[in-house]
């Protein structure tokens, strides 16, 4: 006999009439032997390690009920975006099949666990999950169990404090992490310092110190202050590679000591080579020339590679693209680095899509007399290329209350909700916005 059921997050429903399953030993009874467990699709995990997520067990007898709940458990898992499975009895037993999709999985990520390493809790997260590489999918009951088991490694060492997770934004770049917090234990920052010297003497790094020093201990507040402040002083010097991190608590007592409240953090830096621009290559591009583009770009070659300048070159391009109306238009680096002879050159797709023109308005929250105003002011009429910059513009006049839109009407409201509701197939973009 041969049957095919599927699972996913929100189901399972058989997909073919299904007699009970019998076998010669076991006819009047609705199971079977299980003799085989296999497995495919599946890119990370292995088939023994999806066969023991399912708490199966050869050599036990199964029926509907259980091949159901074991679908099910590899669902709940997480792990999986796709559970379909299929069995056949015969004589010697039941063979069960399942066809999986893994889950996309995200880095893990731990933020305020000063006690240990990353590697101690790896190592613990694999001792409970065998399969675990770093990994993590987004959500599902693996990941609770994770948080168990760092739980389980800080009781070990007298620290029953409970762990959260949450996925969040990478702050080291693209994406998304896993992030487990700890609550409840209390420690700040002392003091951050570098193994550069030369950012002890900075006197920008200097003053954004204080942003830092005496707020509560967590990597992912470092690590954003590294991005944000401190990485863009080497990128300004063309330190392109520049490795900042990962942040390190030292402490000069035994290991087996209380940590103090105030943990100083000491930042490992590796600026490597100084690189210099090579060229850039434009490609996609219609609606602006490449000679226009290369200019809005302005960087030298031979000069030496300001990151900074050439993410404001970038930003740049993309606003001029939405000044002219293409608000979907992407402009996509691709970096190629001569590491032997230090430099760096960039090819950038450009895909400018359509061109949009003003549509109409929804405006809410204000009363007609102001929302006469505000059509009357905008810089965009109706028919006219939607000109996105104007549009920036035009929402900063209204968060200020700006008496060159209202004038001495008396209008009252804290923010304002906008959106731009694009139509693409009439080429056009409608502008909603409500005063709150």
């Amino acid at each position: 006999m041969f049957f095919t059921l599927i699972a996913s997050a929100a189901f399972l429903s058989v997909c073919a009439c299904a007699a009970p399953l019998a076998t010669a030993q076991t006819a009047g009874s609705g199971t079977a032997e299980l003799r085989e467990v296999r497995t495919d699709g599946q890119k990370k995990l292995t088939e023994g390690q999806i066969a023991a997520l399912t708490g199966l067990q050869t050599g036990t007898q199964v029926g509907r009920e259980e091949l159901q709940k074991a679908a099910d458990k590899l669902v709940a898992s997480g792990l999986f975006a796709t559970v379909k499975y299929d069995f056949k009895t015969r004589a010697e037993g039941l063979t069960l099949d399942f066809h999986v999709t893994e889950s996309p999985r995200v880095p893990a990520y731990y933020d305020n666990f000063p006690w240990f390493g990353d590697s101690e809790l790896h190592d613990a997260i694999r001792a409970q999950l065998p399969f675990f590489d770093g990994t993590l999918p987004e959500a599902g009951n693996v990941v609770d169990l994770a948080a168990d088991a760092i739980h389980g490694l800080l009781v070990a060492h007298q620290l029953d404090l409970p762990v959260q997770h949450q996925v969040v934004g990478n702050p080291l770049g693209d994406g998304n992490i896993q992030q487990f917090t700890v609550e409840g234990a209390g420690l700040k920052i002392a003091s951050l310092s570098f193994s550069e010297a030369a950012l002890s003497t900075n006197p920008v790094v200097q003053q954004h110190l204080s942003e830092i020093n005496g707020k509560p201990y967590s990597r992912t507040t470092i690590d954003v202050f590294l991005a944000e402040q401190i990485r863009p002083v080497y990128l300004r010097q063309g330190y392109l590679k520049a490795k900042l991190g990962p942040p390190e608590v030292r402490l000069s007592g035994p290991p087996t000591a209380k940590l103090p409240e105030a943990l100083p953090v000491y930042v490992p830096v590796a600026t490597g080579d100084v690189y210099h621009f090579g060229d850039a290559q434009w490609s996609g591009n219609s609606v602006i020339s490449s000679i226009a583009l290369g200019a809005y770009w302005g960087l030298k070659n031979g000069a030496v590679a300001n990151g900074m300048e050439m993410e404001a070159a970038l930003e740049q391009i993309r606003e001029e693209y939405g000044r002219r109306g293409y608000l979907d238009a992407t402009v996509q680096p691709e970096t190629s680095f001569e590491d032997a002879a230090h430099i760096v050159s960039y090819k950038i797709a450009i895909a400018e899509g359509q061109q949009y023109h003003m549509g109409g308005w929804v405006i809410t929250g204000i009363s007609t007399n102001g929302e006469s105003r505000v059509r009357t002011t905008f810089p965009v009429a109706a028919g006219d290329v939607f000109d996105k910059i104007k549009y920036e513009d035009y929402l900063l006049q209204l968060q200020s209350h700006s008496k060159d839109i209202f004038g001495e009407l008396p209008v009252h409201y804290d923010s304002v909700g906008h959106w731009l509701r694009a139509d693409a197939a009439r080429g056009i973009v409608d502008v909603l916005l409500d005063f709150k």
